[in-house]
């Protein structure tokens, strides 16, 4: 397999993924002032008037007539949801705004930063020798969870926020279309996601065990401000806050999900109701900061996204960025050339734990 510089696999097609990321992001912020503006002036329903068939129903009822709901066991009673219009407008006012100002700001602060800092460059350029950081099988397991999670992200602002961002554009029937597509495709790659979710957790929860140099690593603010770069193992203090971050709030995600994917076990319309708060909102916040995990693997730090693609990375980043990994592993270092010619990576292993080149 040959190895492609990320330079030129990143800062191209990256960047302009991450810019039409945050030209939609904004865009979704701009939606959410205009859906408001609707709502607002949109003109209230009169009344049914006396004659009626509502009003005739009604009044029967208050008369102590009874007959045949066609409601779920134990809702036979309700006759007027009034729940579901207080969630509605706790969805509408609330977690909408909340994803605007979450992608808002973190699509922002990232643009700010990568123009006041710029990529955070190999200090001593490239040695030619690599050592190989993640094999085949996590590989495939971040690729996994990374793919379907952003078509999930996706589909789910189409539904959050398609009506005020997308029907101006594309019109009811093209907006339809693709609203049906986009609950189809959520509904069905929700499962796909939670799978790779749990072999992700078990897969790296060993490696995402906080240690005190991680502590250390923060105090130093990860090696992005200042001069110089603080110690670091296989994984940083970064690293780990984002996978313990994905774990919990991820988890959650994909847990609030399953039980919206699957309404067959006896939820209650109130369950449904607040797992569908949760799923909306923890999704928004993962969603907003995969932005900064995006801009710091590609853009942000020059070498990081080649572990990823081929899975191996040139000895000269290890030892900057993670150098207590490297002292364990820079004896097994090999010429970039030679693994071209070997057919690059296709002798990584492929299995449940890392080779000889990961942590102990």
């Amino acid at each position: 397999m040959r190895i492609i510089p990320v330079s030129r696999l990143s800062r191209r097609p990256m960047g302009l993924g991450l810019l039409f990321l945050l030209i939609c992001l904004f865009g979704a912020g701009t939606a959410l002032g205009q859906q408001q503006e609707s709502m607002s002036q949109r003109p209230v329903a009169a009344p049914q008037g006396s004659g009626d068939i509502g009003s005739d129903y009604w009044r029967a009822l208050r008369q102590g007539e009874s007959g045949y709901s066609a409601s779920a066991p134990g809702r036979q009673s309700d006759l007027i949801n009034v729940s579901g219009s207080a969630w509605m407008t706790q969805r509408n006012e609330e977690v909408t705004k909340i994803g605007a100002w979450a992608f808002a700001i973190f699509a922002g602060a990232v643009l700010l930063f990568y123009l006041a800092r710029g990529t955070v460059r190999v200090d001593k350029g490239r040695s030619g020798r690599v050592v190989e950081r993640w094999p085949l099988a996590h590989r495939i397991i971040h690729w996994w969870v990374a793919v379907l999670f952003i078509i999930q992200l996706f589909s789910g602002l189409v539904i959050l926020y398609g009506k005020s961002l997308l029907i101006p554009l594309l019109g009811k029937e093209t907006f339809g279309v693709l609203a049906q597509l986009a609950k189809t495709t959520h509904n069905y790659l929700g499962p796909l996601l939670f799978v790779g979710m749990v072999v992700m957790i078990v897969a790296w929860l060993k490696h995402n065990i906080p240690k005190g140099v991680d502590f250390s690593w923060f105090a130093k603010g990860g090696g992005l401000v200042g001069k110089g770069h603080p110690s670091a193992g296989y994984l940083n203090g970064g690293e780990k806050a984002w996978f313990w971050l994905v774990a919990t709030v991820g988890g959650l995600i994909v847990v609030t999900g399953m039980v919206l994917d699957f309404p067959q076990f006896g939820q209650t319309r109130e369950t449904m109701q607040s797992m569908n708060y949760l799923h909306g909102v923890a999704g928004l916040i993962v969603g907003a900061m995969t932005i900064a995990h995006i801009y710091i693997a590609t853009l942000g730090t020059e070498g990081a996204m080649e572990g990823m693609l081929n899975g191996y990375v040139d000895v000269n980043w290890a030892e900057q960025h993670h150098d207590l990994w490297y002292e364990e592993v820079k004896d097994q270092a090999i010429d970039a050339e030679s693994l071209q010619q070997e057919g690059g990576s296709s002798g990584s292993t492929v299995g449940g734990d890392q080779p000889s080149s990961s942590p102990a």
